[in-house]
């Protein structure tokens, strides 16, 4: 592409130009200007194909500009920049042929992403264009992820080009990196592209897939596929290159003909999880994988358990020794489906949740559920799973206080029934039989760890309710009385006496 940069601020116009220079040297800035003004000038002049522009500039602002270049009817794409105060302003030039939005400073990441997707737009409205049509990656991207359909035209520009027939063979290898793509990609795709061009007579076309997290090889002009899929397995995967990608996963499919690479790759998307029942040194070849006897997953309940009652004693090294436990569970000799893996973690997690929230250790809005959920169900390696595992430990942990601040589950509920049922005279017995133990095992407990025995404990939050009622409203002692659960209005003034010193109405008016 041959590209106009229109920017005020000489730092940002260079660091743009440098930025194209190092990551696009296909395309060419073939000039830069000051304002919206000198801009047009030189668009109308040399009809770039894309421009790259500023809103706010003297003279001429970027929107201006770009108003004038579609009245004129200029054929152009844009890319606009913006502060984030101009950004639903300059969201209104979409009818000028604007294409992509960034928000200044300019993201490295993002002003990539961008560029990719007006290069797939250029490929789209025009496939006979020489310059776009030049690159073999562009067709297969646009084949692939922006719906390129194979007209008679390019099949011929592909057979002219390339040599590709409606026979030539391909070998798809999407390769997922997950959390770690946009660390160290420019090393990852060096380090693959030389372990590739040592393979003598085999061809290759190497796609970036931000949205996916994923490269994607296409391998071509092998004599034999199944010797080229071993050699990926046992050189790259197996031993040279697996230290680069150390948490990723890999897939192999074979099509026939560009018209299957769409989908081929579509198909094998919905296997690649299938990391998670192996290990990341494991290709899953399709169709491979539909050969491999899997055994049904037995639910480890026990686990479950000791994670349940680690959390209700709050030992946060039992926990994640718990954790850890469930984690190794899946790591032996035998094969699940992936489904069922997800499914267990969905299981195990949503219990330590649930026992957290339960015992006060975990917020609710610290963790949505449904926020999980996605994380778990769109996992494709085993690390993944992990990871969410260890972010709900460490959002319980960070709210972990030191052990005799704290209570266990059974004290906690205890707790919060007697707040929810105090007005009905809830006793220590009913509240044992809910929670399925005895009432002399809760009484011992729920004294060892409040200090107070469960009637006193009763007793003093209801004067503490009464409290309130006597200072904060004009509500009659009997009345009062009732509200609270007693049904003698004497026998609640003589208990209120007895822990305060004070009658009822003696209370409200010495505090009234």
């Amino acid at each position: 592409m041959r590209i106009v940069i229109v920017e005020d601020e000489i730092r940002t116009r260079e660091g743009i130009s440098n930025l194209i220079d190092k990551l696009f040297p296909e395309h060419q800035v073939i000039a830069c200007a000051e304002n919206g003004k000198e801009g047009l000038d030189i668009i109308l002049r040399d009809k770039p194909d894309l421009v790259i522009t500023d809103v706010k500039m003297p003279h001429m602002d970027g929107l201006t500009m770009l108003s004038i270049l579609f009245e004129r009817k200029v054929a152009y794409k844009a890319i606009v920049l913006s502060a984030y105060a101009e950004f639903s302003y300059a969201q209104k030039a979409i009818r000028w042929g604007v294409s992509e939005y960034l928000i200044k400073p300019l993201v490295v990441s993002d002003f990539t992403h961008a560029i990719r997707n007006i290069e797939m737009q250029m490929v789209e409205s025009d496939m006979q264009s020489p310059d776009v049509l030049g690159r073999l990656e562009h067709i297969i991207f646009g084949l692939i992820f922006s719906g390129i359909e194979v007209d008679e035209k390019l099949t011929l520009y592909m057979e002219n080009k390339y040599g590709f027939t409606d026979n030539t063979q391909y070998s798809e290898v999407p390769i997922y990196l997950g959390k770690d793509y946009g660390k160290d990609l420019d090393n990852v795709k060096s380090d693959l592209e030389r372990f590739l061009t040592a393979r003598k007579g085999l061809n290759y076309c190497l796609l970036e897939i931000p949205k996916e997290s994923m490269l994607l090889v296409i391998l071509y002009g092998y004599e034999d596929q199944h010797a080229t899929e071993r050699w990926f397995q046992n050189e790259i995967i197996g031993r040279t290159w697996r230290a680069s990608v150390k948490n990723g996963s890999y897939g192999w499919i074979n099509a026939v003909g560009i018209r299957e690479l769409k989908p081929s790759y579509q198909k094998l998307l919905q296997y690649m999880d299938w990391n998670i029942s192996f290990c990341n040194a494991v290709m899953i070849s399709y169709p491979k994988i539909l050969q491999v006897q899997t055994t049904v997953c037995i639910y480890p309940i026990d686990i479950e358990n000791e994670l349940k009652s680690a959390l209700c004693s709050l030992k946060m090294d039992k926990v994640a020794k718990s954790i850890q436990m469930f984690n190794t569970y899946f790591e032996n000799k035998q094969i699940y489906t992936p489904k069922e893996i997800k499914e267990s973690y969905v299981r195990f997690l949503w219990a330590m949740m649930n026992v957290a929230k339960e015992i006060g250790s975990l917020n609710h809005d610290q963790l949505e559920q449904k926020h999980i959920l996605e994380k778990i169900m769109s996992s494709m390696t085993k690390k993944e799973l992990n990871d969410v595992a260890e972010e709900i430990f460490l959002c319980i942990k960070s709210n972990d206080h030191n052990e005799e601040d704290q209570l266990s589950l059974y004290v906690k509920r205890t707790e919060n029934m007697i707040h929810e049922y105090y007005q009905t005279g809830i006793t220590l017995d009913e509240i044992a039989e809910k929670l399925n133990i005895t009432p002399e095992y809760l009484g011992m407990q729920f004294r060892k760890e409040k200090g107070v025995n469960f009637s006193s404990y009763m007793k003093e939050f209801r004067i503490s309710k009464a409290k309130k009622l006597l200072i904060g409203s004009n509500m009659k002692v009997f009345e009062i009385a009732e509200k609270l659960g007693y049904s003698d209005g004497k026998y609640f003034s003589r208990v209120f006496r007895e822990c305060t010193g004070q009658l009822p109405a003696e209370y409200r008016k010495m505090n009234k």
